[in-house]
Formats: structure tokens, C-alpha cells, sequence
């Protein structure tokens, strides 16, 4: 899809063996902030939950997102991956956006996706006010899966977009999310990562 999509950018500064939600999140964030113009976000797996984290800060900088195969949050904790999927409580889904997104979005999942069940994902589309897609026997939507390329995934992205063009960015409830800098959302979830690390680490962190 990215060879295909010519203004497409690559969200750079992410470690992929190192998947801690403030850390993506952050990445995710600088690069709509530096994107010019309005922005759609296309994400997969992990990357769904940085996304939304990202996105609820910048209401009005992203016009959609399309969210493919996201992960459970229940597997992760804010400092990366668990051997073995833990109660809500106990993972990142606390920190994740609890209602709709600022944009309008479209959640893609599987039936037999190892990494989250579907039930979750129509739950998680419904929260974030996502239109739900049913990719049916799909696995994780990814190359493991048997996917190349996949131009149905090109096609709810063009669809998300015209249904866009012209409309002003935002939602009349922008006002609702959490405050940005020092007192936002994705602010206080680094704080509070940096804090776990120190105390596995026994040294403060810059």
C-alpha cells in the first residue's frame, strides 16, 4: 500500500522488538504533527493501539484511520509484550481512548486472529465509533497470513477519504478530550512508563 500511495510517510523512530505504547505513541504523534495538510493514519496490529493515543491529541490534524488487525491490549503492559495475555486491568487498555475518535475510522479485523479475538475488536470499533469490517478467515491480515498485497485494503482507504473531501476536521466534541502538553494524555503515559523503568531499572531515567 505505501508503494502505491505517493505522499505516503513511514512513521520512523519506532523500535519494533520494543513495543511500549508510550514510546510508539510518541512516534506516531511527531509524524502527523510534521505531515502537511490533513492526515490519514494507517496502522496495523500494535500500531492500531499507538495510533488511537496519538490521534485522540490531534483532532485537528487527522482526517481518518484505517485500523487493521489491532492488537488485544490485554497482551502488552506499558512496558512491552507479556509471555501470556493478562486481565484488562492489567494492560494497556486503561490508557487507550474511551470514547469516539476525533476522525471517522474503519477497523478491519479476522475471525481467527491469534492476537485478538473478534468479539474485542467489534467492542474496540464500537468504542472508538469505528466502522467494523469482517475480513473473515483471515489470521492476522499480515504477510504470515498470506497477504501481499491487498488492494481491498486500498480500497476502504480511498473510500475513507472521499467520504472526507471537503469536510472540515474534528468533531463538535473536540473540546471534551484531554488537555495536550505537560497535562495531556500521551504526557502522562510516558510519565508513568518512565516511572516502571526506573524502578525494574533501579537508576532515574532522563
Amino acid at each position: 500500500m505505501e508503494q502505491q500511495l505517493p505522499q505516503a510517510c513511514r512513521v520512523t523512530g519506532i523500535d519494533w522488538t520494543q513495543p511500549v505504547l508510550a514510546w510508539w505513541a510518541s512516534s506516531v504523534r511527531q509524524a502527523i504533527q510534521e505531515a502537511v495538510g490533513p492526515v490519514y493514519v494507517v496502522a496495523h496490529s500494535f500500531g492500531c493501539l499507538a495510533s488511537v493515543v496519538a490521534i485522540q491529541e490531534l483532532p485537528g490534524k487527522v482526517a481518518g484511520a484505517l485500523l487493521v488487525a489491532p492488537a488485544s491490549p490485554a497482551r502488552f503492559d506499558l512496558l512491552g509484550l507479556q509471555p501470556e495475555e493478562v486481565s484488562w486491568q492489567a494492560g494497556v487498555a486503561a490508557w487507550l481512548p474511551d470514547k469516539p475518535l476525533p476522525c471517522p475510522s474503519v477497523l478491519v479485523a479476522s475471525r481467527n486472529d491469534p492476537w485478538m479475538r473478534l468479539t474485542s475488536a467489534t467492542w474496540w470499533a464500537d468504542r472508538w465509533g469505528s466502522r467494523f469490517v469482517n475480513q473473515g478467515m483471515a489470521g492476522h491480515i499480515n504477510v504470515e497470513a498470506g497477504f501481499g498485497p491487498w488492494p481491498a485494503g486500498l480500497q476502504l482507504l480511498h473510500a475513507l477519504q472521499a467520504c472526507q473531501t471537503g469536510m472540515p476536521l474534528g468533531n463538535d466534541d473536540d473540546a471534551l478530550y484531554l488537555p495536550k502538553g505537560r497535562g495531556g494524555h500521551l504526557s502522562r503515559l510516558r510519565h508513568h512508563t518512565r516511572l516502571l523503568l526506573e524502578r525494574q531499572t533501579g537508576r532515574r531515567l532522563a
